[in-house]
């Protein structure tokens, strides 16, 4: 018997489908190549309005449901208007996103009952580098912190393992803990 036909956790997640996906991604390698990315817009100051719509996978042009945006700016200790979280704030709500879909996904695929996710995610900022106090202070986060509170039926053994693997397979995490390359021109 497969996982799918025992399986009777109900997170919410079309684990048949991923596999399935994953599957037929295995066997043309070409449709697993996406593209993702956002236009972003000044408003006023530093405030800024980033909007999602359409991306490029499985081989052809793809589009969310709808458009999504999310403004950013700079609080008012910065003497900024604050109407938006701040562009490291929105790196860790996506970190926080992907890894707790992983979290809802691996529990699925190995048949546990998730009642609830609570992440908590917090990272360490020094703006002496981001403001040139100081050329040799970083500018991003020095330590991020992501804490769990899972409440599940699991043991705390099985919910870790939930957690590893999810850490394992996020995209985000791993943009936020290996280099990209990242490209900047002006048109």
């Amino acid at each position: 018997m497969s996982i799918l036909e025992t399986n009777t956790a109900d997170n919410g997640v079309n684990v048949e489908a991923l596999l399935g996906a994953r599957e037929a991604m295995t066997a043309q390698p070409a449709a697993a190549q996406f593209r993702f990315g956002a236009t972003n817009e000044w408003v006023n100051g530093t405030h800024s309005r980033s909007t999602v719509k359409d991306f490029f996978g499985v081989g052809q042009p793809q589009s969310h449901r709808q458009s999504y945006t999310v403004d950013t700016d700079h609080p008012e200790v910065f003497a900024s208007a604050d109407n938006g979280m701040t562009p490291p704030e929105m790196v860790l709500t996506g970190l926080a996103g992907c890894l707790t879909a992983g979290i809802a996904s691996v529990a699925q695929n190995r048949g546990i009952q998730l009642r609830s996710i609570r992440a908590s995610v917090e990272g360490d900022v020094d703006l002496a580098g981001i403001l040139g106090i100081d050329p040799d202070v970083r500018n991003g986060f020095n330590d991020i912190r992501v804490s769990y509170e899972i409440d599940a039926d699991a043991s705390r053994e099985e919910i870790e393992a939930v957690v590893a693997q999810s850490q394992k397979r996020s995209a985000v995490f791993d943009i936020v803990t290996n280099p990209s390359t990242v490209t900047v021109s002006v048109a």
